[in-house]
């Protein structure tokens, strides 16, 4: 008996020693292994957890890992800062606050503690429809049931210019601020074909207000139905009103065709999150997840955003050179802060 037990007692003993030498090494390691790659582990781990819980959600989750669209974010906004930083025209805070109409572009969610900078012919309908669903503004919990029409009406958000300036300046300090962006001619080409293109109660106000004096303007030997409806604008003409310098002095642009950088001021507001509308899905996923909204809702999933990327090519070799480069200048600054191409320059 006594044999027995003094067998079993060395097992336990042997047991605990190597028991004791694994913690030990595992100790060690941890020591000697860098804190990025720990991070980078356990990032991966918490990676695998959300796949997990997406798949059984159906919810949408990117291919990348948070750490890879944590570094994209900070590329687009080392090359931001960097292009402001040679810009000689940015409005410093206190002269956008004391202008607040400048701020009017950026939607707030105090609950949720967002900034939203909308840009039109970004996806800007689908996140209208999302926050109004996170905001407890609309009769249902899945966005694409929400008339796109509902989520454009003036009064349905607060927006930044409606704050004082010292809670304007709270909350550029303290929430999360967000805006998306697209290359822009893709923008400029999307907003001609919507707004010019389509048969819509939206459409006829573009083609009265805008189309019939671009017609005027630039067409030799107008039809009087042309004149009277504006319905038949071409991109040349309308690119022929957007360089016009008269056209710049006298007014300015409508939200559709102005220059992002004027709507969002991306060189005064330092924004948390820079989406992309060409990875659109991805970057509004990380949006939500930063903002620890993503159990709550999920940006409207499509199979692809719609694409005129395909079309630039179609509708801008109808330009001139020289139309071509005043179109550019136009838009330079939104070309060079967000890293997009222009045709015909490369």
């Amino acid at each position: 008996m006594r044999v027995v037990l003094l067998r079993r007692s060395k097992q336990l003993v042997l047991v605990l020693l190597l028991v004791f030498g694994l913690w030990i090494g595992i100790i060690v390691m941890n020591d000697k292994l860098p804190v990025h790659h720990i991070n980078m582990v356990y990032s991966a781990k918490t990676y695998d957890s959300l796949q997990a819980n997406a798949g059984a959600d159906n919810k949408y989750l990117p291919e990348k890992s948070i750490n890879v669209l944590d570094m994209e974010q900070s590329e687009r906004k080392k090359l931001a800062k960097e292009v402001c930083k040679l810009s000689q025209k940015n409005p410093n805070l206190d002269s956008v606050i004391k202008d607040r109409v400048l701020l009017d572009h950026i939607i707030v969610d105090d609950e949720h503690r967002l900034l939203y900078c909308y840009v039109p012919k970004v996806a800007c309908t689908n996140w209208k429809r999302l926050l109004m669903v996170l905001m407890g503004k609309a009769n249902t919990t899945n966005p694409l049931s929400i008339v796109a029409d509902d989520s454009h009406r003036l009064n349905v958000f607060r927006r930044l210019d409606n704050y004082t300036g010292e809670e304007i300046r709270y909350r550029l300090d303290h929430f999360m601020k967000f805006m998306f962006i697209r290359h822009p001619f893709e923008r400029l080409v999307s907003a001609f074909r919507n707004k010019f293109g389509q048969n819509s109660s939206s459409s006829d106000y573009f083609r009265s207000r805008y189309g019939r004096q671009i017609i005027k303007q630039y067409r030799a030997n107008a039809s009087e139905e042309s004149l009277a409806r504006g319905h038949d604008v071409t991109f040349r003409e309308f690119v022929q009103y957007i360089i016009d310098p008269r056209t710049v002095a006298r007014t300015n642009f409508n939200e559709h065709w102005r220059p992002m950088v004027d709507l969002c001021l991306p060189c005064t507001i330092q924004y948390n999150v820079i989406g992309k509308y060409e990875s659109l899905m991805d970057d509004a996923w990380l949006v939500l997840e930063k903002a620890n909204l993503n159990q709550k809702v999920s940006f409207p999933r499509s199979e692809r955003p719609s694409n005129t990327n395909s079309l630039i090519e179609e509708y801008t070799k109808h330009l001139s050179r020289e139309e071509l480069l005043h179109l550019y200048h136009i838009y330079e600054m939104d070309f060079r802060l967000f890293d997009y191409h222009s045709p015909g320059f490369d």
